[in-house]
């Protein structure tokens, strides 16, 4: 009787364009300049064609997500993978605009799947959505196989605090998640999912100092890929 068998993992086409979108409400949100910042030279050192769009509201989120989608379906060039980034105050499922008004994350979301965003089928997507309660989160979202895929396949949300736990972030240094992220990201190279784990790791080690008693905090990933992916 043979043995187990290695799995060798397919990857996702990275030859394309790659285009990011980073939408973020600075408003009482001190630090937060500093999470862009690390984003786009995470951005401009992985190749992404990136866009920031500071202070929208909740309408705002929406429809530059709407027209970010637009750009992907009337490229000329494939796209090969798209990357958002959504930062903001909020509560479960919600993220809070500039204007105080919610939008739903799901509706966000539902912009860029495989029914909506026909370039991005079978294209490696992520989302980061900043929905916080005094920090931020991330989502990442990846497609794969344009004709016969589900709506919601090959997609990687990653947050930065576990459903129903506070996320923190520093005045001046931004949130530990994102400066964590983007470091892992910018200098290690390997599968995603490999990556991540090193990101968990960092923040399982970490404490947050909140109102003088240590906090620990962890991000939640949520994976549908098919395909191994590669940054770098």
């Amino acid at each position: 009787m043979s043995g187990p068998r290695p799995l060798n993992a397919e990857r996702y086409d990275m030859t394309g364009d790659r285009l990011a979108l980073t939408l973020c409400v600075t408003k009482a949100r001190e630090g937060s300049e500093e999470d862009m910042d690390a984003l786009s030279r995470m951005f401009h050192h992985l190749k992404f064609e990136s866009t920031m769009k500071s202070d929208p509201t909740a309408e705002q989120f929406l429809e530059e997500l709407e027209k970010f989608q637009e750009t992907i379906d009337d490229r000329e060039e494939p796209v090969s993978c798209a990357f958002v980034v959504l930062m903001a105050h909020g509560e479960e499922g919600l993220l809070k605009g500039e204007d105080e008004k919610m939008v739903r994350l799901e509706d966000l979301f539902d912009v860029l799947n495989n029914k909506n965003c026909k370039a991005l089928r079978g294209k490696p997507k992520h989302r980061d959505p900043g929905e916080e309660m005094g920090g931020e989160q991330v989502a990442a979202v990846m497609k794969s196989k344009p004709q016969t895929i589900p709506t919601y396949t090959d997609t990687l949300h990653i947050f930065s605090t576990v459903e129903g736990y506070l996320s923190y972030r520093h005045d001046e240094k931004g949130s530990a998640f994102i400066q964590i992220l983007t470091d892992v990201f910018t200098n290690n190279t390997g599968p995603i999912t490999v990556l991540l784990e090193e990101v968990t790791r960092r923040m399982a080690e970490m404490e947050v100092i909140q109102e003088g008693k240590p906090r620990k905090v962890n991000p939640e990933i949520q994976s549908t890929l098919r395909k191994a992916l590669y940054l770098q």
